[in-house]
């Protein structure tokens, strides 16, 4: 039978090449670097030519006698930055590197973690051109932040997942809890993915991240009560707490995420994205989270942590969650919107077992409540894997387009937040920014900038550029017509 592992191969009229590879276990490089090095070499020089298949993992780990996640995460890096392109059902190829602009290319030494070893491609020279002009007619490119790609997807699966869900009859009594049956998938998604240990009574199944904001607000402020928001931070989360009578407390976060000293002592409630901080993009360390928490359990406050971009990393082991690191103080909230997308409307809010309940009570109270249908769906997506391989593949998605982002706009701008998520910051001079983003527009580009995302006083300037909603193509030519308008916009400035 024919295997889905796009890193194993499968019968192809084409059979892979020989690689003379040689791994030292006494070197310092790790054995996987060492692989994914060689590899990278022998793609540039010609040796592996665009459209050469590769052995398996599994054949290649034979080989080189060393264990098959030496290959499996070497070809998984090299396909994440783009020179390795899995074929369904019929095992790993080189990519055609002109497309990718990688041929040219030389190899310059990687900084972050890597202790010299090549990872990575030096971009080709740019010129101030726009590589292809947008008209009038043309459409836009789409680079700004919070949308995910969605025309990528199994379709088997969604329509699968979709006549299950129309198996059981209509419900006349929504429960607002959520369906017992997602719930426990979700636990059971959440114990693997984010290490928590939950069940079904810590889990309510709302709408996303907007819906579950608004029922922690129902749930934990009234009139006048202070609620704390990253500034900069999402602008969503002030709207919804300020419809439900808070009184917004601005939060200042810096390149780690928000600033726990200094916090106001009489806070209701906290929010803010400690995974990915929007849009900033900081990963908030584990020292800071538990001062975090100190600081909610010395003032009684109620954390609400939004599992921001949680599912998508590069480079990094992933950081516990608050809710993980103490349960009684924090409330979580995770969604699909990112995952799969949007319109889904599916999210979760993990909370203590009387919480929950509270907020049930509350919810049915209001009558808000999340589609049956909908949720059906949902759980057969979580039930047969189905989600989880389009995470998997999704993640390797997104690395290429970041990689992309990095490799073009790295040089001509500092850019935070690039280790997880689907957006970077890209910080500019303030006068630069509004002259970029009209630039960029007139070219067929849509960028969105910081201005709106702080609540008063704007303190760092640039764009929050996102990669998740455009082909790779699209991101690299954006990226190219963005990186010449900056060095334009900064050589005029006065």
């Amino acid at each position: 039978m024919a295997t889905t592992d796009p890193f194993v191969g499968t019968t192809c009229v084409r059979s892979s090449v020989d690689l003379p590879v040689s791994l030292s276990r006494e070197a310092a490089v790790p054995l996987t670097a060492q692989l994914a090095g060689w590899l990278r070499r022998a793609m540039l020089d010609g040796t592996l030519p665009p459209g050469e298949r590769l052995p398996s993992s599994r054949a290649l780990a034979a080989q080189l006698k060393v264990s098959r996640t030496v290959v499996t995460e070497a070809y998984q890096q090299l396909y994440a930055e783009g020179w390795l392109e899995g074929r369904h059902g019929s095992g790993t190829f080189v990519a055609d590197m002109e497309t990718t602009g990688m041929r040219t290319a030389g190899m310059r030494t990687a900084g972050r973690g890597t202790g010299g070893i090549e990872t990575a491609v030096t971009p080709p020279r740019e010129t101030p051109q726009d590589p292809a002009p947008a008209g009038p007619a043309a459409a836009f490119i789409d680079l700004t932040a919070g949308r995910p790609w969605v025309r990528d997807y199994d379709r088997a699966a969604w329509k699968r997942a979709w006549r299950r869900a129309g198996e059981p009859p209509p419900g006349a009594d929504p429960d607002p809890y959520g369906l017992p049956r997602l719930r426990e998938l979700l636990a059971d998604h959440l114990r693997r993915a984010r290490g928590m240990a939950v069940g079904p009574e810590n889990i309510l199944v709302t709408r996303g991240t907007g819906n579950g904001l608004d029922l922690c607000a129902l749930a934990l402020l009234g009139a006048g009560a202070r609620a704390g928001v990253e500034d900069p931070g999402y602008h969503v989360a002030r709207t919804v707490f300020e419809a439900r009578g808070a009184e917004i407390v601005p939060c200042p976060v810096d390149a780690d995420g928000v600033i726990v000293d200094g916090l106001p002592g009489d806070l209701r409630v906290l929010y803010t994205t400690p995974a990915h901080q929007y849009p900033l993009g900081g990963r908030l360390p584990i020292p800071r989270r538990e001062r975090l928490l100190a600081w909610a359990r010395s003032t009684g406050a109620t954390v609400v942590e939004d599992d921001y971009d949680a599912e998508f990393r590069y480079d990094v082991a992933p950081l516990p969650a608050l809710y993980g690191l103490d349960p009684s103080r924090v409330v979580l909230l995770g969604t699909l919107s990112k995952t799969l997308s949007p319109d889904v409307g599916v999210g979760w809010l993990v909370g203590t077992p009387e919480l929950v309940a509270r907020i049930a009570g509350l919810r049915r109270a209001v009558a808000d409540r999340t589609s049956g249908p909908v949720q059906e769906a949902v759980a057969t997506l979580l039930e047969r894997g189905d989600l989880d391989r389009h995470l998997r593949r999704m993640r390797l998605e997104y690395a290429r387009r970041r990689a992309a982002v990095v490799e073009l706009l790295g040089p001509v701008c500092r850019l935070r937040g690039d280790t997880a998520g689907l957006h970077v910051l890209a910080e500019l001079p303030a006068a630069v920014v509004p002259v970029v983003v009209e630039r960029a527009r007139e070219r067929g580009i849509l960028l969105d900038a910081t201005g709106r995302h702080h609540h008063g006083r704007e303190r760092l300037h640039g764009l929050v550029i996102g990669y998740g909603s455009a082909s790779l193509a699209d991101v690299r030519r954006g990226c190219r017509v963005i990186a010449a308008i900056v060095r334009e916009a900064v050589a005029a400035a006065p």
